[in-house]
């Protein structure tokens, strides 16, 4: 009889800066240098007129709402999120981005009221605020106990995967990377000289073999492993084959689970022989409400994936899905006719699963590879 599965729970871009930032005890400066914004607290506005007041602050669990308990329920082995914006007072904002992420340090409580056990970095939003912005951002995560993967003082540093302990002696191995495809500029590429982030130019087979080839030379037996990959377009279910096949190349090697965002709503997922490929989680935290033009997508429904995988070979024993909605910039259970809408989504966009499954009044949608 084998080892009982081990569960990972993964999410998308948690963004708890400029609008989230706003609201927390410690706001930090709120100016922008957007096209049509120029103050994060005008996000906040958005919310309000879409979903009603906030008395502000809020304390620091509450963008996360209804997740919390869930995720104490549940006590996976390891809670990966991918943190998208720069923990940093920096206003050094990086040239030709339209956008910019940061959160206050002082609000730093807000992140680790979820106790992840790995922030991925590796993103288009980490270096907003240049250098100094990612240099603060790393020593404040480490500071707070967090560990970090995908940017570093060096490309050493941010090819390094975080290692989390598990039950019985083993690991799980966190790498993380992202592709231009994700809006990550090349310049930001961590180098023998500067900090950066762990860029990957092309989701090339050599490069997912490259990869792959790192994976095995640290994966012990009974370790399992994560690629994190911060890639491909902000809208659209279209999944480009190159990076279908990157996917493929590192779960043929070492890799055990496939973590894919960028996309501010879920995108395709697939059981490859035995093993899990998220495309894209979707958005898990930001401050998006009120903001229209691609409600065709649902940005506002947000999921917590938990996957069970085999300690052993890695293969996927069970998928389960938490979805959430986004209302007053905390995250609460959806309705049900939301729910049945995610899960036919699910089915149009999950390959290599039975139908997906809703089951228990808060509506945990489950997968099962075929």
């Amino acid at each position: 009889m084998g080892d009982a599965p081990m569960t990972v729970c993964v999410c998308g871009d948690v963004m708890l800066g400029r609008g989230v930032d706003q609201i927390l005890p410690h706001p930090g400066d709120p100016t922008l240098r957007e096209s049509y914004i120029h103050d994060a607290r005008a996000y906040v506005d958005l919310a309000e007129v879409a979903h009603g007041p906030l008395a502000r602050p809020v304390d620091f669990s509450w963008p996360w709402g209804e997740a919390l308990p869930v995720l104490d329920e549940v006590a996976p082995a390891a809670r990966v999120i991918n943190l998208e914006t720069g923990v940093t007072r920096s206003d050094d904002f990086a040239p030709g981005k339209e956008v910019h992420y940061r959160m206050n340090p002082a609000n730093l409580p807000c992140l680790t009221a979820a106790r992840p056990d790995v922030c991925v970095l590796a993103n288009n939003h980490v270096m907003d605020f240049g250098r100094d912005g990612l240099a603060e951002t790393l020593d404040a995560l480490d500071g707070a106990g967090l560990r970090t993967a995908g940017a570093g003082a060096d490309a050493a540093a941010a090819r390094h995967p975080a290692v989390v302990p598990a039950e019985g002696g083993r690991r799980i191995l966190v790498f993380s990377l992202g592709m231009p495809s994700s809006g990550i500029p090349r310049s930001w590429a961590a180098t023998a000289e500067h900090g950066g982030v762990a860029l990957v130019a092309e989701p090339t087979t050599d490069a997912a073999a490259e990869l792959a080839a790192r994976v095995a030379e640290m994966k012990q037996p009974g370790d399992l492993a994560v690629a994190s990959v911060h890639w491909g377009p902000n809208w659209g279910y279209g999944v480009a084959r190159a990076e279908t096949a990157f996917a493929h190349t590192l779960l043929d090697g070492a890799v055990d689970l496939v973590h894919g965002h960028s996309a501010h709503h879920p995108r395709g997922l697939e059981a490859y022989r035995g093993k899990l490929m998220i495309h894209g989680c979707g958005d898990f935290i930001d401050d998006y409400e009120g903001i229209t033009g691609y409600e065709q997508y649902r940005d506002d429904l947000r999921l917590l994936f938990f996957v069970s995988l085999d300690p052993g070979t890695g293969r996927l024993h069970e998928l389960r899905i938490v979805p959430f909605q986004a209302w007053q910039l905390r995250l609460r259970r959806p309705a049900q006719p939301d729910v049945q809408w995610l899960r036919r989504l699910l089915d149009r966009i999950a390959d290599g699963f039975g139908p997906c499954v809703v089951s228990g009044p808060a509506g945990t949608l489950t997968l099962r590879p075929v």
